[in-house]
């Protein structure tokens, strides 16, 4: 007989858990992005063995409803692209980029060139991009990542998880090669694909 206090032989233990189950766990309990190194102390282990439970994780994930989105060492759960438009029939979302063309080329920019500054920006664009950096900036798909130690210290962009989200993508190693969108005609092509977005868990 099993009483209060003393669990039952049946019910499962952190230990039988394989590493990425318990990698799964903590990143839906943070509903947040999440460190390897905060994983690694948080399992008590090394971050290679993070690394290894986080890549059998991804890979587990492929037929699953949830994906490991990473944007260099941070990681979070978020629901699959492919479920996107059942989540948005859920939560009441309404599909679409929202974004101009002048923004999709300039987030484009910024996505296969990032770390980069506002002058590339306009050097590689030809035109002021003042007012769209911070609609970027406003949406949340662009970031401050530092600044270019040269004169003035111009402040470098980069891409953010919301950008990954947005586009369906489960890291910054799924955007198609350069040279297979560097031949599109519009700059809405030169862009990562239409959105089909994941949301973030829980």
């Amino acid at each position: 007989m099993t009483t209060l206090d003393q669990p039952s032989a049946e019910s499962p233990s952190e230990a039988t858990l394989p590493l990425s189950a318990l990698v799964e766990s903590l990143l839906f309990a943070a509903g947040a992005p999440v460190s390897l190194r905060q994983l690694a102390e948080a399992l008590d282990c090394s971050l290679s063995e993070v690394e290894t439970a986080v890549q059998a994780l991804q890979e587990a994930c492929r037929t699953r409803g949830v994906q490991v989105q990473r944007h260099g060492e941070l990681l979070q759960l978020v629901t699959a692209p492919a479920a996107a438009s059942y989540v948005e029939r859920l939560l009441g979302l309404s599909g679409g980029t929202g974004l101009s063309p002048a923004a999709l080329e300039t987030l484009a920019i910024i996505a296969y060139k990032q770390p980069i500054t506002r002058p590339e920006i306009e050097a590689i664009r030809g035109v002021n991009s003042d007012s769209v950096l911070r609609t970027l900036l406003s949406k949340g798909l662009i970031q401050e990542v530092g600044r270019l130690e040269t004169v003035g210290r111009p402040i470098l962009f980069g891409t953010t998880f919301e950008f990954l989200q947005y586009f369906g993508l489960g890291g910054l190693d799924e955007l198609p090669p350069l040279e297979d969108v560097t031949d599109k005609a519009s700059p809405e092509d030169t862009a990562p694909a239409a959105p089909n977005g994941s949301t973030k868990l829980p």
